[in-house]
């Protein structure tokens, strides 16, 4: 019978395809996490509803969202790869970073046969600045804006990633820092270029909020990564079948003419 309230590493490794030793290190981290915050803790076990927030972000994502287990993508990919089809097909990841957990995704991908890992940014530390606009009421706009690039060179210093997914999605609600981004521009393209990572150009952020932001990335940035000699590739991040390959076209000629 599942426990409510707490988890355990038992669980942490199942659910989230990672050793048990591992798990347990999660475990005791998470642990530690709540002790400092006054907590009492019980080891090898953790509150489950810590750790839900923690790696679920919320219940909007296990109702919305739901989640499938690393091991079954794995064998879905074995199998595909058996099969022949006339195109293609690579498999890889978008995962999101957060600094803290670089161990974590290191571990969680390492000798898994992926073709590629996206990295991407959709939290600045617990502000989901992507999820609603409302949740913009009261943020000041230049601290978001700083910790999101900040973040983003971040990720490019981690070395984890093939590429950066959608590196400018922060615009998408309209919001605009009152100061020059030019030099975190700067930055995330020599990062980019140190780690030899490519840069996502897509049309998502278009798409949900077509009155607020631009097709693609800034034009400023587009140049930037040009200038710098990142290789930039076109997608769709399609989250349904009718958006796949969603002005692809589009995306190819900002490309060309940033």
């Amino acid at each position: 019978m599942k426990n409510e309230l707490f988890v355990t590493a038992g669980e942490v490794a199942q659910e989230l395809g990672v050793s048990k030793p591992f798990a347990y290190k999660l475990v005791r981290q998470m642990n530690e996490e709540l002790e400092e915050k006054g907590f009492i803790t019980i080891a090898g076990r953790v509150s489950r509803k810590y750790y839900e927030e923690k790696f679920y972000v919320d219940n909007w994502f296990q109702r919305s969202a739901g989640k499938h287990k690393m091991p079954e993508y794995c064998e879905l990919i074995e199998k595909v790869r058996n099969q022949k089809y006339p195109v293609k097909i690579k498999f890889g990841l978008e995962i999101c970073y957060f600094k803290e957990d670089e161990t974590f995704i290191g571990e969680m991908t390492k000798d898994q046969g992926f073709d590629f890992l996206l990295g991407s940014i959709h939290f600045v530390d617990r502000f989901a600045f992507d999820h609603k606009p409302e949740h913009w009421i009261g943020i000041d706009v230049d601290t978001i804006y700083r910790r999101y690039f900040e973040d983003s060179i971040s990720l490019a210093k981690s070395k984890l990633f093939d590429g950066i997914g959608h590196p400018d999605a922060i615009k998408l609600f309209g919001h605009r820092p009152s100061f020059s981004l030019l030099g975190y521009y700067e930055s995330l393209a020599k990062e980019l270029s140190n780690s030899n990572m490519y840069a996502d150009q897509n049309s998502g952020v278009a798409r949900r909020c077509s009155k607020t932001s631009c097709l693609g990335m800034d034009k400023d940035l587009l140049h930037i990564l040009k200038k710098k000699n990142i290789k930039i590739i076109t997608s769709s991040d399609a989250h349904s079948p009718e958006d796949v390959g969603d002005k692809i076209r589009e995306l190819e000629i900002c490309v060309a003419n940033a």
